[in-house]
């Protein structure tokens, strides 16, 4: 029998998904495998985890529940709290693996660990699939990774232009019964992890849950229940609640859900509902999201280093006094110290708060901006490492931003909380 096994990272659904689809349509029998790289949860430099509470237990959710949805297809996903470079090979072995299907990354982590695989594994085919884009490698309107340009609207348009989103990948058929392995694997809790349990924060925005189907759930609430999407472009820059945005992005960052699909949802929307600057908006953002990739994808490294992509160099300071000031909400902004302490309490904070806070960091106290990206990583439930650190780059100086622009803290506050109603939420002792 034919035995293909698929690596998930994140790329966590069934449906849209090209590296499932193809391993079901090869081979007899699936294995899948998920991996807690011990290595994601180690402190930084900085002293916090670098997957933090608040993005593991989401994970955590993620995984179940995509077991749950891989049973349905009688396939079973064995779950290690181990690196992957040392569980996949035992596991190719002991069940004669013909292939490795798998999402492909590019940044230099993801890079070596794959690379380390192929070496102890030589014989095997690896098949790996571009599936976190809107607008897929190929078909981009460009003839190489070196050719995106550096100004996202000379992107987007280039790309509305000449380039067409692809079809959704339907879920695969489901496996015979009798072609199932056997699985007693569980996902492991917060603390094998080495974090703490915690409680939901009762002012948080909004209830994160992982996995595909809260994913789907979100959107037939925000789509078609509410149909809030309408209105996307006018709340976007709220501050409280649970609808001023979609918040998909937490699902989008581990592959629960697909920008392809979501992209789709908002034309099915567009064409039974309405079509608006609001609904556009959505795709709007979508495209960000690939542009940071893309952005990613041309300049390797480069979007860790202090001078970012532009090779700027710039008079950078760092003190841990300042930072754990900033982290603590001590600063002297109250509309910072809201945002920051909103993100620790609960793992989420508004794109506008985000802007505002890094800006701060990066343009009034002029401390080292990559400190306040690796913050962001750690405590972030929807960090994504292309749109955090290319966006850590635009607001400091250092990335795609041709204006290089910094934020009037006091003038945004007064234009997005002028009743002062997020900052008492968020300073209350």
């Amino acid at each position: 029998m034919s035995t293909g096994l698929i690596w998930f990272e994140n790329n966590l659904r069934v449906k849209d998904n090209k590296a499932l689809f193809e391993a079901c349509e090869k081979h007899e029998q699936v294995i899948a495998v998920y991996c807690f790289d011990p290595r994601k949860f180690k402190k930084t430099k900085y002293g916090f985890p670098k997957t933090g509470k608040f993005r593991a237990k989401f994970l955590i959710e993620s995984i179940k529940n995509l077991q749950e949805n891989l049973n349905q297809l009688n396939i079973s996903l064995l779950i290690f709290l181990q690196k992957p470079e040392e569980i996949i090979p035992e596991i190719a072995r002991n069940h004669k693996i013909e292939a490795i299907y798998f999402q492909e990354e590019w940044t230099t982590e993801e890079k070596q660990i794959i690379a380390a695989l192929k070496k102890k594994l030589p014989t095997i085919d690896f098949q790996s699939f571009y599936t976190q884009f809107l607008f897929h490698p190929e078909d981009i309107a460009y003839g190489d990774f070196n050719e995106i340009p550096k100004v996202y609207t000379e992107f987007r348009k280039k790309c509305e232009q000449y380039v067409d989103v692809r079809k959704e990948i339907e879920i695969p058929k489901q496996k015979p019964e009798s072609n199932r392995i056997k699985n007693t694997s569980k996902t492991p809790n917060l603390k094998e992890l080495g974090l703490e349990d915690y409680q939901q924060d009762s002012r948080t925005a909004f209830s994160f849950k992982g996995g595909e189907d809260e994913a789907w759930k979100r959107i037939d609430y925000y789509f078609w229940k509410t149909t809030k999407l309408s209105e996307y472009k006018q709340t976007r820059n709220g501050l409280l609640g649970k609808d001023y945005s979609s918040k998909l992005s937490a699902w989008l960052a581990n592959g629960s859900i697909s920008a392809v699909s979501i992209f789709h949802q908002v034309k099915k929307f567009e064409h039974e509902i309405t079509k608006n600057q609001d609904t556009y908006w959505l795709i709007f953002e979508l495209i960000w999201r690939d542009f940071f990739k893309y952005t990613s994808l041309k300049h390797g490294n480069s979007i860790f280093k202090l001078s970012g992509i532009l090779d700027k160099k710039l008079d950078w300071k760092f003190s841990i006094e300042s930072l754990q000031q900033w982290i603590n909400g001590e600063t002297k902004e109250d509309f910072v110290n809201a945002n920051i302490n909103e993100i620790a309490a609960t793992g989420f904070m508004s794109n506008r708060g985000r802007q505002n806070v890094n800006s701060f960091w990066a343009k009034e106290l002029k401390q080292d901006w990559r400190a306040g990206a690796a913050y962001f990583e750690s405590v972030l439930v929807d960090y994504d490492v292309h749109s955090n650190w290319g966006n850590w780059m635009y607001n400091s100086g250092v990335g795609n931003d041709p204006r290089d622009r910094k934020f009037n803290i006091k003038k945004q506050a007064d234009l997005y909380d002028p009743d002062n109603q997020y900052v008492d939420t968020w300073l209350k002792k």
